[in-house]
């Protein structure tokens, strides 16, 4: 694959249709760059024109935030904000919950106002004005799904309809945990807790997510977030179901089916 930085982009006297932040899971985690990978191609066979910022690229910051670092994620922030506007970034696409979350609505009190968009919004966004056409069938057709709201998409952000609207566009049978929607649980790595030891107690908060899902007898976990992801397949871990029942990205899902 050949994804064009921004900078690329301007070089040949065009800008993106959008900018892919790609966020440090999605760069790093060999997890998670499988998902970078799949919504790379996605975007491609939908026909939009999008970028990245390649080394121009930092953390968001919002693991420093959380942590209470509030001066290093202002600094990375002013940097990040100072890059974007340099190029004239006006919509941007994220496959973290967490970079979404702070580019939508934290950097705009440092002078950062961009269009920001969920991936899962984006995919439902194409699927729905026919840019992406999936084929008919596939692999999860009919097959039991239970999903895990991530807390930066749910709660925090209210986004709920279009990651369920992916899962009925592949025909799934959508079982909802005991615990979703504006009730969800946390998978554990929320708010910094992805960098730390646990804390004393007698159970791991991604075990007992891991369980709630294992209650739907899942053919597959579908969730939206790179921490999610790894915490729940973790928790499945310790559980030994790992091998039977997998933990795709919704981007993961969609990809099956072009």
């Amino acid at each position: 694959m050949t994804v064009k930085t921004i900078a690329e982009f301007q070089a040949e006297g065009r800008s993106p249709e959008i900018l892919f932040w790609v966020g440090c899971a999605g760069s790093y985690d060999a997890r998670a760059q499988k998902v970078t990978r799949a919504l790379c191609e996605i975007l491609e066979h939908a026909g939009v024109a999008y970028a990245i910022l390649g080394q121009e690229e930092r953390c968001s910051g919002d693991p420093a935030r959380r942590a209470g670092n509030e001066f290093l994620f202002q600094m990375t922030a002013a940097m990040n904000i100072e890059t974007l506007n340099m190029y004239g970034v006006q919509k941007i696409v994220a496959a973290c919950p967490h970079c979404f979350n702070t580019l939508k609505n934290e950097y705009p009190q440092l002078g950062g106002n961009y269009e920001v968009v969920h991936h899962t919004q984006l995919l439902n966004e194409l699927i729905a004005s026919g840019r992406l056409k999936l084929k008919e069938g596939g692999d999860f057709r009919g097959k039991r799904i239970t999903y895990h709201d991530s807390c930066y998409m749910g709660r925090v952000n209210g986004v709920y309809e279009a990651p369920r609207a992916l899962l009925e566009a592949l025909d799934v049978d959508l079982v909802e945990m005991k615990r979703s929607r504006t009730n969800g649980l946390c998978c554990g790595a929320g708010g910094a807790q992805m960098w730390k030891e646990d804390e004393p107690g007698d159970r791991r908060i991604n075990i007992e997510r891991a369980d709630e899902a294992l209650l739907t007898n899942p053919d597959a976990v579908a969730a939206n977030c790179p921490f999610c992801i790894t915490m729940l397949q973790d928790g499945l871990k310790a559980r030994e179901k790992n091998e039977q029942i997998p933990v795709y990205d919704l981007s993961e899902m969609i990809l099956s089916r072009l």
